[in-house]
């Protein structure tokens, strides 16, 4: 049955009256230049794209080039209801996570009973200020060379400043005798920022991973500690330092969620990450301009030009012929 209010295929999909028309006036005209349609409609190629921002999110209409594809109706379901399975996938996954971290703080050695709350203990774990930056260093240097187990990284902006040099010349002090790893999850806009300062990481052995965005510095040790923010966030003092078994292992299921999610981001032949094989990859896996522009973390325009910049790179005049072209030279 035909919910009241679904005048047509997109709206009945969620879309609004006013995207529904603009979708119905360009259905026929697929496959023309952007800049021509635009002018055809009294607006700049800026102006109609902006308009067609849902439409390019959801799929249903793609900027190829100099053109624009608008999918038919019976497509632009298949498309929603793919991303609705895809998405409903990857909550389930989250959820599933989520009910293996509370079995792990709900463990039977872990609880008090009834008679015995009264004897409940504090959780283990101190929160720490240090008056110099160097304070810092010291108590992470002293917390991972007196430990075992692997180290699990959120770095959403330490790549940042001169400590750099001196927490990976302590990576590869902690992972030169063997025996323990090192992962790490960055933004993927540290790619393009500091290309030099993830090569030496990974020179050091640790193994990096990307996503959109992080929400908060975080370091687990092994089974035996996490340090924390406190509060969450980029700061670097107060930290908590936790050695709750309960708490360490909820963070680290937390990591894995995030490194299942994460990308593997491309290298370049010095061994550092190349934002020209992500671009290319992305590119390749469907994802539009806008998608893109989101996960580095910069706007719509500066993707658009980098794309350009690369296409002029390869001598290709189209985003397919810099495919072809991006494969022969064995980018991808």
């Amino acid at each position: 049955m035909v919910r009241p209010g679904s005048l047509s295929v997109l709206t009945a999909l969620g879309f609004t009256p006013r995207v529904d028309g603009l979708y119905q006036r360009l259905r026929s005209q697929s496959g023309r230049d952007v800049d021509r349609l635009a002018a055809s409609m009294l607006r700049t190629p800026d102006e109609l794209l902006g308009e067609l921002e849902p439409l390019l999110r959801a799929g249903i209409v793609r900027h190829e080039g100099d053109r624009l594809i608008v999918e038919p109706p019976a497509e632009a379901v298949r498309i929603v209801v793919a991303d609705q399975a895809a998405r409903s996938q990857a909550a389930r996954r989250r959820l599933e996570g989520i009910a293996d971290a509370i079995d792990l703080l709900a463990a039977e050695e872990g609880r008090p009973v009834p008679s015995e709350l009264d004897r409940s203990l504090p959780i283990d774990g101190e929160v720490v200020t240090a008056a110099e930056r160097t304070g810092l260093y010291t108590l992470v240097r002293s917390l991972i060379l007196g430990s075992r187990g692997d180290l699990l990284w959120l770095r959403p902006d330490q790549w940042r400043g001169p400590r750099e040099e001196r927490m990976t010349a302590l990576l590869r002090e902690a992972l030169q005798s063997g025996g323990r790893a090192s992962r790490a999850i960055y933004p993927v806009r540290a790619t393009a920022d500091a290309p030099e300062a993830l090569a030496a990481r990974v020179a050091a052995g640790e193994q990096i991973r990307v996503l959109p965005d992080l929400p908060t510095r975080m370091l687990v040790i092994g089974d035996s500690h996490v340090v924390l923010p406190d509060p969450l966030g980029y700061a670097d003092m107060p930290l908590a330092v936790v050695r709750q078994r309960g708490v360490v292992e909820a963070m680290a299921l937390w990591f894995e969620l995030l490194w299942e999610r994460a990308a593997v981001p491309a290298v370049g032949d010095a061994g550092r990450p190349d934002l020209r094989r992500f671009l290319l990859q992305q590119l390749a896996a469907g994802e539009h301009d806008e998608q893109i522009a989101r996960k580095l973390g910069i706007s719509l325009r500066t993707v658009r030009r980098r794309i350009a910049d690369l296409m002029s790179e390869l001598g290709a005049d189209s985003r397919f012929q810099a495919g072809v072209e991006a494969a022969r030279r064995g980018w991808i």
